[in-house]
């Protein structure tokens, strides 16, 4: 049901991100406006539309009756004037360079009524960043509203000068459209899900550019954690390894990426030049529609070295969100909270770390940092924290 602030919401980049998440405001009842620049987006919309609304159906959503109508009430135009006159909440979906992305926001200030919430759905750069190219009087109603695709989880973050109400406000849209909320304390690089994530990923392609282990048997590990049924390298494929590339492009100030992104790129680069970029190319790590990781008894293969792999894959997950926590960005509830729900999984980082115990995880740790697996600087906090509140 909608909220009385919003009525009309206006989603800026007519991609698969702000098209999915344009019918599901949509279907929560709110009249929808899609801005694209480029005509070859728009063109593209009514299969982007499809394929979403068919994957609604199938996950038993809503009928197909209710999508196509909802499709049917959606405005999409290259007028960003005419898109924007009546919209109280915008959501900017557009390409990941810092660049664009102030500009358009610096766009959307001039044009959109004095009223209209603005937000982006980056998940790479934070609010302070953008919001500066945005009047005063905008800032207050300046925010993140970073969505997940495929799951319920949407991260609200505000900057420097957003307002505590329009924080609440957006808190309210997110439960309307049956989402989940995750307020964050204050701006983090990567959000919460995002900054743990990134690590496990990470680990699992140094992993592999190292010859420890091949990219299904690092998969298998992952996957013997109870019902999962995807792991890194699939996640990889999922998501576009040119979007993996690209996440890697934007500069960190610590010793772990300096020495890492060579590796990673070095993996990386033969899959992005050839084309094979994951699922919708036909072809990434895995070969598909039909890939591997997939395919019955896939888990039950004998696979080399699992608990090793699978301590490796866990350790990045758990320093990432220990951070997190360390850093007072979210509770460790609300951080295993959004690990679960978003990645479908039976336990949080911090559930792994109770039942193993700090002081068995400090031990480990020191062995794989003996390893040079994880860098002094990241675990120093790390170490710190479970000191504290685990041993």
């Amino acid at each position: 049901m909608k909220i009385p602030e919003i009525n009309t919401v206006c989603f800026i980049g007519a991609g698969t991100m702000g098209c999915a998440n344009a019918i599901t405001a949509g279907l929560a009842g709110y009249k929808i406006n899609i801005y694209d620049l480029s005509s070859a987006s728009i063109e593209s919309v009514p299969i982007r539309f499809k394929e979403i609304g068919d994957y609604i159906v199938q996950q038993g959503i809503c009928p197909q009756a209710m999508v196509d109508y909802v499709v049917s009430q959606i405005e999409v135009t290259s007028d960003l004037t005419a898109a924007t006159a009546q919209a109280d909440l915008v959501s900017e979906s557009v390409y990941e360079s810092l660049t664009v992305k102030r500009e358009v926001h610096g766009q959307l200030d001039k044009v959109c009524p004095a009223r209209t919430i603005i937000t982006t759905n980056t998940s790479t750069f934070m609010v302070s960043d953008i919001e500066d190219v945005v009047t005063a009087s905008r800032g207050g109603l300046f925010a993140a509203l970073h969505s997940h695709l495929g799951s319920v989880l949407i991260d609200i973050v505000g900057g420097p000068r957003t307002t505590q109400n329009t924080v609440d406000i957006l808190e309210r849209y997110v439960l309307s459209l049956n989402g989940m909320p995750l307020v964050l304390k204050k701006e983090n690089p990567g959000y919460v899900l995002n900054a743990m994530l990134g690590p496990v990923l990470g680990t699992a392609m140094l992993m592999r550019q190292a010859n420890v282990a091949n990219i299904e048997d690092i998969d298998r590990a992952w996957m013997s954690q109870g019902d999962i049924t995807i792991g890194p390298f699939g996640l990889m494929d999922l998501f576009g390894l040119n979007v993996i590339h690209d996440s890697w492009q934007h500069p960190k100030s610590t010793p772990e990426y300096r020495e890492n992104k060579p590796k990673i790129m070095a993996l990386i680069m033969p899959y992005i030049e050839s084309g094979e970029l994951g699922g919708k190319a036909g072809k990434g790590f895995y070969t598909y529609p039909n890939p591997a990781y997939a395919q019955q008894g896939f888990n039950e293969s004998n696979a080399s070295d699992l608990e090793r792999n699978l301590a490796l894959l866990s350790s990045a997950l758990i320093n990432g969100a220990v951070v997190l926590a360390a850093n007072e960005i979210a509770t460790p509830e609300i951080i295993d909270n959004a690990w679960k729900v978003s990645m479908v999984t039976p336990q949080g980082p911090f559930e792994l770390l109770q039942r193993m115990g700090g002081e068995a995880y400090l031990k480990r740790l020191d062995t794989q940092l003996a390893g040079g697996w994880f860098g002094t600087e990241l675990t120093l906090p790390v170490k710190a924290y479970i000191k504290q509140y685990y041993l």
